[in-house]
């Protein structure tokens, strides 16, 4: 059984040595699909959704919203963000998918190394 739960959070960043308009201080409202998987316990769930979210907030949205992500992560693209959320949940959550868009046509699909 695989359970997702999405979250939205703002932050700001600006790509080094990237040569478009990317490499100027600009934000987005970034959309995040975080999925575990396992079996069902006694309740019949795998992790109380509640649960996650509160994880997920401790973890990930209390660090990156509203928040300058270069001063976060190394070179920030939707490719990093993605790798530096999954290493920041993978041992807290049995965690099989990330999906983070950084605009609604535009996303990255992670599933560990």
């Amino acid at each position: 059984m695989i359970i997702t739960k999405e979250f939205t959070f703002d932050s700001a960043h600006k790509l080094q040595g990237y040569a478009g308009k990317c490499a100027n201080l600009h934000g987005h409202t970034y959309k995040l699909q975080v999925s575990v998987q396992g079996k069902l316990n006694k309740q019949g769930m795998i992790i109380d959704f509640l649960e996650l979210k509160k994880i997920v907030h401790e973890q990930v949205l209390s660090v990156l919203d509203h928040n300058y992500l270069n001063d976060i992560i190394e070179n920030p693209t939707a490719e990093n963000i993605t790798i530096w959320i999954w290493e920041k949940l993978k041992t807290c959550t049995p965690l099989c998918e990330l999906k983070l868009w950084e605009t609604p046509s535009s996303f990255t699909t992670y599933r560990g190394d």
